[in-house]
């Protein structure tokens, strides 16, 4: 036994994993938000070179970052959903109202534009991956929470569910075919959902058809056909 050695060994500095520059990671950043914005505006089939023009970056480091567009497609989905799930925990601890939380979250929700996330949930995308199932857990959890604080307040009609709220809002911020031919969309998307939210408010003014859908509803549907 080599004492000396011993003592090298324990007095050696642990080796540092190198972390990402900072313009590396404004870059990635820059990559992403592109992405989202163009993915929303064209689809999620876009040449990548667009994407790497309009992010203002070389096409080598668009592929340095993402080599597959798979890779791509799965970093914004995780982005826009744990950008959702903050919106929702803002709306709870900035809002005393429990459905003024509610519906600060669904028209934050709505400039996320996650209804433009469903084309990109096709068969090749896996939406069973462990970050995405993490990211979609605390998202779920989070407008779970602002929706039972409505119920409790007697705020929101008691024949509705969470997945009542995330199926509408999955339908009414997703593009339309030939959008781009209907100016300012997003005012659309908000008027529609101010409507939805009247809709929602107690005492209930109709009867519902069918069941209220839960978490469980939408979970036991494939996710393209809840989208």
């Amino acid at each position: 036994m080599n004492p000396t050695a011993d003592t090298e060994t324990a007095s050696a500095p642990a080796r540092r994993v190198p972390r990402p520059r900072a313009d590396a990671l404004r870059n990635r950043e820059r990559i992403v938000s592109a992405a989202r914005e163009m993915f929303v505006e064209f689809g999620p089939q876009v040449p990548l070179d667009e994407i790497a023009r309009r992010a203002g970056v070389g096409n080598a480091t668009l592929y340095r970052n993402f080599p597959e567009r798979s890779d791509l497609v799965h970093e914004v989905v995780v982005s826009v959903t744990a950008r959702t799930t903050e919106q929702a925990a803002l709306a709870a601890a900035e809002e005393a109202d429990a459905f003024e939380a509610l519906r600060r979250f669904t028209h934050a929700a709505a400039d996320e534009r996650i209804g433009a996330l469903c084309p990109m949930l096709d068969g090749t995308f896996d939406k069973d991956h462990p970050e995405l199932l993490a990211e979609r857990a605390r998202l779920e959890e989070a407008v779970q929470g602002l929706v039972d604080r409505a119920h409790e307040s007697g705020r929101l009609r008691a024949d509705v569910a969470v997945g009542d709220l995330i199926v509408a809002l999955s339908q009414l911020t997703r593009p339309l075919p030939g959008g781009a031919c209907l100016p300012d969309f997003d005012q659309f998307v908000h008027r529609h959902l101010q409507l939805f939210l009247d809709g929602l408010e107690a005492p209930a003014r109709s009867v519902l058809p069918g069941t209220a859908a839960t978490l469980e509803t939408l979970r036991r549907r494939d996710a393209g056909e809840a989208c």
